[in-house]
Order: structure tokens, then C-alpha cells, then sequence
């Protein structure tokens, strides 16, 4: 697959000819088979490429995106979102068991059970468009970024069951004393029920498989980046005017604007990593920032390594601030 990115954008996601056999990910999913055996659970998910991450209700198995199986189609998810969903071993194996939380629950039909409404909450409830997290709840466990767990109960299912799964995970003494813990003591006594049945609900049905996607991936990504982006308003002033300086005030004419353009790949990572948060969201957030500094003609008045470390903090902090405020809502 030698394309260039243009070239690859116009083709269509039916086209891409690409498959999970014989890929990295191939071999991550016989490790959560190999989990799931470890735990004594027959139930084994099926998986089949699409464009996202997901689980369809009343399928007892899981989507991957594209990207996941062929190295070049990686990169340009990079350069498109900035980062690659899964990329790694470690993340994909922490999304692999939290979709194989929403495949048993579609397979053994447990959010019919009271015990599980019970302790979740009921899957009725209106899934929404994005949520507001609360960062200190200890209601919920921490598996996936952005608390994912707090925004829809088949969420916090799917998200406990990927702990409770983890091997090795110390989850009686991480969460002693929270709510959460009740949650992961109720799964345990699920699952231990099902590891003797069959279940149920054995559809291997494959939804929106990639063969059947018929839109170009530039069309895919011009959506994805639609639905990841943010309006952020213009609260930035006062920090920026006592980090950088007007350029009548100075007699230093390197813009701001420049230079934040300069350190952007570099300084959006530390926060992405410090925040989690999507880079592409921080990125939005930057352009805010950096039209911001040219609006108010800021330049840099100290010395370049010392106005990024404050840059960073100032991001980080505006990040959080925006994060903790009711104004933040996480995109689904």
C-alpha cells in the first residue's frame, strides 16, 4: 500500500482490501481469548473490521477500524486525528476487553437481569451525545480515558467487566471504599453464573463491515473530525497577555503565533498526555489560541525554552479549567 495520503483518502473503505488475519490485533485477541479462559468464561466474541470501534446491540461481537490491521493505514489515521485509537498493545488490549464487556452482556442478555439494573442502572436510558464527566466520582471505575464509565450505564458495565478481566489487576484494593467496588463484586458473581451456560444469543452478525462501506475515507474523515472538534470560546486573554507580549510594547518582533505554531506537536502531546485528552480536541483548542495571539498581535518577549514550559502549564491549566467546568462535555 505505497498511496499517497491524497491518493488514499479518494478511495473507498470497501476498496482497502485489508483483514484481521495474520495482523498484530490478531494476536491481541487470542490473548483476551486466553483471558477469558483464565477466568473460567466459555463465551468467546467474534470480531470483523469496520470503521470505529464498537458492539451492536444483541451481537455478540466487535468492530475494529481499519486501521488497526495494516501499518500504513495507521499513519495516515495519525495524520488525520493526530493519534491512532488502539495504537498500541496495551491501549488495544484495554479496548478489546471493554468491547468484549459489551459482547457477554449482548450474549447472556444480563442487562434483563435485576442484579445488573440494579447495580448499572437501566440500558434504556437515553444514550447521549456527549456526557460531562465528574473527574473525583468514585461511583465508577478508571479503565478507558475520560471516565468513560460515567457516560451511559452499558458503559459502566463494559468498563467494570474490562477490570474485573485485566490480569493482575489489584481491584479489591484499588477501588476499597468506593461505590465501584460494589459494582466489581456484583460482576464477579455474574460471571461466576455464567462460566456453566451456553449463551443465549450466539449472533455472529457483522455490521457495517468494511467491505459494505462504500464512502471515501476522506469523506470518513471529514466527519470524524467533525464530531471530535470543539467550539471553545475566547477565555484565553488575560493569560496570554502576561505570557506574551503586545507588539507595540516590545521591541522584539518574533509573533507568538509563529512560535506556538512552532512547539505545537510537542506541546499538544505533554497535555494530551498530562489531560487525557484527545489530541485533535487540543488542537482545536490550539488554533483557538494561536488565532487569538495573531488577533491581539502578541509577540515572544522572553527566552523561547522558558515560554514553552509556561505555555504548557498555561494550556494544561486552561485544559483543566474547561475539563472541570460544566462547559466540558466528552463526544461519544
Amino acid at each position: 500500500m505505497s498511496s499517497s495520503d491524497e491518493e488514499l483518502l479518494q478511495q473507498k473503505m470497501s476498496d482497502l482490501h485489508v483483514r484481521i488475519k495474520g495482523s498484530g490485533v490478531e494476536k491481541l485477541i487470542h490473548q483476551l481469548y486466553r483471558e477469558l479462559e483464565a477466568k473460567g468464561i466459555k463465551f468467546r466474541p467474534h470480531f470483523w473490521l469496520s470503521d470505529e470501534w464498537y458492539t451492536p446491540d444483541g451481537v455478540a461481537g466487535c468492530a475494529i477500524p481499519f486501521y488497526m490491521v495494516h501499518e500504513r493505514l495507521a499513519r495516515l489515521e495519525l495524520n488525520q486525528m493526530l493519534e491512532v485509537e488502539g495504537g498500541t498493545p496495551e491501549w488495544c488490549m484495554r479496548i478489546l476487553r471493554h468491547e468484549c464487556g459489551h459482547a457477554i452482556d449482548n450474549a447472556f442478555r444480563l442487562r434483563r437481569r435485576r442484579i445488573r439494573q440494579q447495580a448499572f442502572g437501566l440500558s434504556s436510558q437515553r444514550y447521549p451525545d456527549a456526557y460531562t464527566p465528574r473527574p473525583y466520582s468514585k461511583s465508577f471505575v478508571q479503565h478507558l480515558d475520560f471516565w468513560y464509565a460515567q457516560s451511559h450505564p452499558d458503559e459502566d458495565f463494559a468498563e467494570t467487566f474490562a477490570v474485573w478481566l485485566t490480569p493482575g489487576s489489584p481491584w479489591r484494593e484499588r477501588y476499597s471504599g468506593w461505590r465501584a467496588l460494589r459494582k466489581l463484586e456484583c460482576l464477579e458473581t455474574m460471571m461466576t453464573d455464567l462460566r456453566t451456560r451456553t449463551p443465549p444469543v450466539l449472533i455472529r452478525k457483522r455490521v457495517d463491515a468494511l467491505p459494505h462501506l462504500n464512502r471515501t475515507l476522506a469523506s470518513h474523515y471529514a466527519t470524524k473530525r467533525e464530531r471530535y472538534g470543539l467550539e471553545h470560546p475566547d477565555v484565553y486573554d488575560r493569560d496570554l497577555r502576561r505570557l506574551f507580549a503586545t507588539r507595540s510594547n516590545s521591541h522584539n518582533h518574533r509573533s507568538a503565533a509563529s512560535f506556538l505554531r512552532r512547539v505545537r506537536k510537542e506541546v499538544r502531546r505533554k497535555v494530551a498526555t498530562w489531560t487525557g485528552l484527545y489530541q485533535y480536541t487540543i488542537d482545536q483548542v490550539f488554533d483557538d489560541i494561536i488565532d487569538r495571539c495573531r488577533e491581539l498581535d502578541l509577540t515572544v518577549s522572553g527566552l523561547e525554552d522558558q515560554t514553552k514550559i509556561d505555555f504548557t502549564v498555561l494550556l494544561t491549566v486552561q485544559t483543566i479549567n474547561y475539563l472541570h467546568s460544566g462547559r466540558h462535555r466528552v463526544v461519544l
